[in-house]
């Protein structure tokens, strides 16, 4: 009997630096990937570049936003806040019911002329949390992957760096939590409900300040946990 193919992961806005570097890191995990764009044919074209380094072997596609929402129930959500409601909103007849949104957006004020090491007041409480409220009824969202540096998930090298995962839905932590330690030396911990997305999304503002101060590419490691907190 030939393996089943692995549940492909569709990475909405996945031609920026950050939705590249998580579809890279999958891809070579040996995930299935589509990059979703407004674009269906720039999405191919970072679609070629992500298996030109990721190998003639990795499994990885370019469709159009609605297209790769309507081919997967696994969603990573990688834009802009100033763009995130939008595109939710145009998003919302193709994603499918069942589906997990796992959303990296970070509320900055870069986004409206202000500074990336701010972050803006949303009303929901977190850019998760207003996320949560513009999906379809069912679609389960989850906040992880804020503090990986973009430059170094599209590099060769592991990552210091925890990832911490927020949902109301513990079965789409865990599926998160199993994608973030597919990335080398990435570990993940179950960081609660949804709403304490707005502490992680102070925290990127925060390491953000940090790594321009020091021109850097700071994360986080959480310390002191038993290890049964990794798992």
């Amino acid at each position: 009997m030939s393996e089943a193919a692995p549940r492909p992961i569709a990475v909405l806005g996945g031609t920026g630096p950050a939705g590249m570097g998580l579809a890279l890191r999958w891809a070579r995990a040996g995930e299935s990937i589509i990059i979703g764009s407004r674009d269906a044919r720039r999405a191919q074209e970072a679609a070629g570049n992500i298996k030109h380094k990721a190998g003639d072997d990795a499994r990885v596609s370019g469709l159009e936003n609605s297209a790769a929402c309507a081919a997967a129930d696994l969603l990573v959500l990688t834009v802009p806040f100033e763009g995130q409601a939008t595109l939710l909103k145009q998003l919302k007849p193709a994603i499918r019911a069942g589906s997990i949104l796992i959303d990296a957006t970070v509320a900055l004020a870069a986004g409206v002329g202000g500074r990336a090491s701010r972050t803006l007041g949303v009303w929901q409480g977190s850019a998760a949390q207003q996320a949560a409220e513009l999906v379809p009824k069912g679609v389960s969202v989850v906040a992880a992957f804020h503090n990986l540096s973009a430059e170094l998930l599209n590099g060769d090298e592991a990552i210091d760096c925890d990832v911490i995962v927020c949902s109301d839905d513990p079965n789409a932590v865990q599926l998160t939590r199993t994608l973030a330690a597919k990335i080398p030396a990435v570990r993940a911990l179950d960081g609660g409900k949804l709403e304490n997305a707005r502490i992680l999304e102070q925290i990127t503002a925060l390491l953000i300040g940090l790594n321009i101060r020091h021109k850097g590419h700071g994360g986080i490691r959480i310390t002191g946990l038993p290890p049964e907190a990794y798992k």
